[in-house]
């Protein structure tokens, strides 16, 4: 396992921010590290860091304990935090000269690092001079210099525009053919977009922990429908299996249905039978977006 967590647990004063979870993250995974805010996401990727030193439990990168071999474990991740700590004043090439005199390795890669992930037109540049978007970009390159087998990335977009969002959503995409990497990030449209499993946080414990696909398998469906005219709610809970019934705009409805059949059938066979004209009928699955909120409501 390139990353491994055991019965962690992490308290502060009498706050538990992390309470006994064991996961684990396998090499060219990347992994979506969601929850809350409060829920414990940060802490642990601390942990794994050795930002954090004192915790019960254990964690391991690459079969090595973060505990016992802090160092050796620290030289196979690579770690961009929420608030990405750059030197303002250093060029973007001098401050990843940098970074590779602090891990000891070749500064031979570097002018390949900085094309990996598009900073090429503004190696020149000083860091103070470069929008978020590019200083994200400068952050990803110095966790990249060392060549590590894991990435850990806490809100690598935040704040960025939309298309800052897809050029760093490219760059991890790109980063995870070949390494393991667990990404925290309040934006589920990402964890869609990026992510291949999901580990969900609540109140410092893990509430979910699936491959997306497995998470939107269907326990319930659902059926957006527009009909011709104005229809009474209490007509369309008539339909079988139907669990509840919206009025979202006009003459469309949602519709959820329990089990995993599929419904539009008898929707349309009800409408036929009470003279109704269906104008346009959709089925979809639940969304990351509502799958967190049922998992993480109190």
């Amino acid at each position: 396992m390139s990353i491994s967590v055991s019965n962690l647990s992490k308290s502060y004063a009498t706050q538990k921010a992390v309470d006994g979870i064991s996961f684990s993250v396998n090499k060219g995974e990347i992994v979506g590290f969601l929850g809350p805010n409060g829920a414990g996401k940060s802490t642990v990727m601390k942990i794994l860091t050795q930002y954090i030193k004192e915790f019960e439990g254990d964690a391991f990168i690459e079969d090595l304990s973060v505990r016992e071999h802090p160092l050796q474990t620290q030289k196979r991740l690579g770690y961009l935090p929420e608030h990405n700590p750059l030197y303002q004043d250093m060029y973007v090439r001098e401050y990843l000269e940098f970074h590779a005199e602090l891990y000891q390795v070749s500064k031979s890669h570097i002018a390949e690092i900085i094309e990996e992930v598009g900073l090429g037109s503004h190696a020149h540049k000083k860091i103070q001079e470069l929008s978020k978007g590019y200083r994200q970009r400068v952050g990803l390159a110095a966790a990249l210099m060392h060549q590590p087998d894991v990435l850990i990335l806490d809100e690598p977009t935040t704040g960025l525009d939309p298309n800052q969002l897809m050029e760093i959503r490219a760059l991890i995409k790109k980063a995870g053919q070949n390494k393991t990497v667990l990404f925290s990030t309040h934006i589920l449209q990402e964890v869609e977009a990026v992510c291949d499993r999901v580990i969900i946080l609540h109140k410092g414990k893990i509430v979910a922990d699936q491959t997306l696909a497995q998470m939107q398998q269907e326990t319930e469906q659902i059926i957006e429908v527009e009909f011709d005219v104005k229809i009474e709610q209490q007509f369309l809970e008539q339909i079988s299996g139907i669990t509840s019934v919206k009025n979202v705009f006009d003459t469309t409805w949602v519709m959820h249905f329990s089990g995993q059949q599929d419904r539009r059938s008898e929707v349309f066979d009800f409408a036929q039978s009470q003279g109704l004209k269906i104008l346009n009928l959709t089925k979809k699955n639940k969304s990351l977006e509502h799958l967190f909120k049922e998992l993480t409501k109190d």
